[in-house]
């Protein structure tokens, strides 16, 4: 207990590399830093402990959140932007959209993952979670795929998050002959029809209620996505959802 500790004068120089480059330098930097001032090589393994030992770490860069979760889910799959914001479809079945939003309730956050048919603007699949998983996106499109006959040959757009970039996405949209579409990073509008039912839903109806749980919640969805194909008038169209559709089969 009375011997000195042996890595008192490697923490110092750890200590001095770390306040000179304004808390921002990582164990790597430090090193080379300690070896340019003062011509002591200390192993980057050593340095990473001694950071530990004296609790600091850089502020510069926080670690990726989705680097881990790239990790944890394993194969990572990207697409092209194939629609670059052209939504207009000539049928049924040929453009669709996919996305997730929350629901805020008293006990937390609810997600929402839906399936959009662009020719239409009807909602032909949802999935309702405790969480922003992967599953909630197959859920979603696998409420879809029953309400459709065919499928083959539909463009299905989405934003870049991981649940869509996922190996279980791939296989089923693989599986049916979907194409996946991809929004660029961070342009909400390339998936605008989509984002555009989200507004709609939260500002017809979640905005005006302090939504209790999850249960309730789901309720309110399914009222209102029920109310959005088969009752909501579109200006466009001046028909339904669904009316609209059926004027096409």
């Amino acid at each position: 207990m009375d011997r000195p500790d042996p890595d008192e004068s490697r923490m110092q120089l750890v200590r001095e590399a770390y306040e000179r480059s304004r808390k921002t330098y990582g164990y790597r930097r430090i090193g080379i830093w300690i070896e340019r001032e003062h011509g002591i090589q200390i192993n980057h393994k050593r340095v990473l402990r001694l950071m530990r030992k004296l609790n600091i770490r850089s502020i510069a860069r926080k670690r990726n959140p989705y680097r881990l979760i790239q990790k944890r889910y394993g194969a990572v799959h990207g697409y092209p932007n194939l629609l670059a914001q052209d939504f207009k479809a000539k049928r049924p079945n040929e453009k669709w959209g996919t996305d997730i939003t929350y629901v805020r309730t008293q006990q937390g956050f609810v997600y929402l993952a839906v399936i959009k048919d662009f020719y239409d603007g009807s909602i032909l699949g949802y999935a309702m979670s405790r969480n922003a998983s992967i599953r909630l996106v197959l859920q979603a499109l696998k409420a879809a795929l029953a309400n459709v006959s065919t499928v083959r040959g539909v463009v299905l757009q989405s934003d870049q998050g991981f649940q869509y970039q996922s190996a279980a996405y791939h296989a089923l949209v693989s599986q049916y002959g979907i194409i996946p579409s991809m929004s660029r990073k961070g342009n909400c509008l390339d998936n605008a029809p989509t984002e555009s039912f989200f507004s709609h839903l939260k500002e017809e109806v979640l905005r005006h209620i302090r939504i209790k749980d999850f249960q309730e919640a789901v309720l309110l969805v399914e009222d209102y996505i029920h109310f959005f194909n088969h009752d909501r008038i579109q200006l466009k169209t001046k028909l339904t959802p669904i009316e609209f559709r059926h004027q096409f089969v």
